[in-house]
């Protein structure tokens, strides 16, 4: 394993990083969240702080194997990231985001909105076919093979952990001690961000760098999913940050 923790977001599997690791040539840890690589633990409520608290207890058995961590998330892996490491920041060496942020003024995109309303979100899922998705994932960037493989677990348990994580966060939209919180992260920090990002402006994560005093990385052109459509871009951006 590793002292490297990379998460992923939604509604992706650790699958995702495949071309980042690959570009990176190391060993990292590459948790699944619970629900998104088949049905979640018995009685494992997918909340945004219920997966918080499994990260953090992810965090304390990797810390004491492997010593300070580095944390790398992209999209709501990127939001548990922050929280966790503003939960526990002695077990943080560094952190690293892309594609999202935890921002009191960020409203939320339009598909978490209907994934946040009920009824609306279940019909939403129910018609959302895995072809669908796949062609999603390949208009956004991502080769046809991992665009399948990701398509593939578009399956009943993560549209169900789907729709408990958005209705726990209200869309997407945080406060309270979620963003308190934040004034705890450790100092070394990395914002990732792809100006062409339908669902997180670059101005969201560039004012979300300048607030806590991290290096903002930013990607022309590349979309939402920027950590698969330049991995040899945002490899070399990971290698200097862990240098320090």
């Amino acid at each position: 394993m590793s002292n490297h923790i990379f998460l992923h977001g939604v509604p992706d599997t650790p699958a995702i990083w495949g071309p980042l690791i690959a570009a990176l040539g190391e060993t990292v840890a590459l948790p699944c969240l619970p629900g998104f690589c088949g049905e979640a633990p018995a009685g494992f409520a997918c909340t945004k702080d219920a997966y918080a608290d499994w990260l953090v207890a992810l965090m304390e058995a990797q810390h004491a194997a492997f010593g300070p961590l580095d944390l790398v998330g992209h999209d709501w892996g990127a939001l548990l990231v922050l929280r966790a490491a503003s939960l526990r920041p002695e077990l943080v060496r560094s952190w690293a985001v892309a594609g999202g942020a935890l921002d009191p003024d960020y409203r939320g995109h339009r598909i978490a909105r209907i994934w946040n309303t009920p009824v609306l979100g279940e019909i939403f899922m129910a018609v959302s076919s895995q072809a669908a998705m796949a062609r999603m994932f390949r208009q956004s960037g991502l080769p046809p093979e991992l665009a399948a493989h990701e398509a593939a677990a578009w399956q009943a348990p993560m549209r169900r952990a789907i729709l408990e994580l958005y209705r726990s966060a209200d869309g997407l939209r945080f406060g309270g001690d979620w963003i308190a919180r934040l004034t705890q992260l450790p100092q070394r920090g990395l914002v990732i961000s792809g100006t062409r990002d339908p669902f997180v402006t670059l101005a969201t994560l560039s004012r979300f760098a300048q607030a806590h005093g991290a290096r903002l990385h930013v990607e022309q052109d590349a979309g939402h999913w920027s950590i698969v459509e330049r991995p040899q871009s945002i490899a070399a951006a990971l290698r200097a940050h862990w240098a320090g």
